[in-house]
C-alpha cells in the first residue's frame, strides 16, 4: 500500500455556520501566534511577556494584526487569526479567564449565560 499523499484527492472544505473550523491552512496561518501561547507555560515566560507585550510578540514574529489581537485580547480575531482555542485559552488563564467565558465571548453571551445554556443542554 502507498503512503504517497501527493496522489489523495483535495478534501472538500467544511462549512459549519458560527463554526471556526481549524484546518491545516488556519494551522499555518497561526502557527507563530499558537508558539507564542505554548511558550507562556513556564512562569519565565509569562513574566517576559507581561513585561512587554508588543515586544514578545515579535521576538515570535507575528504579524501586526495577530499582534493586536495578543494585546487587545480581542478573543475572536485570535482565532479568526489562526489560533488554536487550546492555544488561545492558555492566554485566557493568564487573565483568570474560565474556558466558559470564551465559549460565552464565542456565542456572543455572557459567561454566566453560556454557564446556564451548557447546564440546560447547550444550544439548539
Amino acid at each position: 500500500m502507498s503512503t504517497d499523499q501527493t496522489s489523495a484527492p483535495p478534501r472538500p472544505k467544511i462549512d459549519v455556520p458560527g463554526t471556526p473550523i481549524f484546518d491545516g491552512a488556519t494551522s499555518r496561518r497561526g502557527f507563530k501566534m499558537n508558539k507564542l501561547f505554548m511558550s507562556l507555560r513556564t512562569k519565565e515566560a509569562r513574566d517576559r511577556f507581561l513585561s512587554d507585550e508588543p515586544a514578545y510578540c515579535a521576538e515570535f514574529g507575528l504579524t501586526p494584526e495577530q499582534t493586536t489581537a495578543v494585546t487587545e485580547r480581542d478573543w475572536q480575531a485570535m482565532i479568526d487569526l489562526g489560533g488554536s482555542i487550546f492555544y488561545v485559552y492558555k492566554l485566557a488563564m493568564m487573565d483568570g479567564r474560565s474556558m466558559q467565558y470564551l465559549g460565552g465571548v464565542f456565542t456572543g453571551m455572557t459567561e454566566d449565560e453560556f454557564k446556564a445554556a451548557l447546564a440546560a443542554g447547550g444550544r439548539s
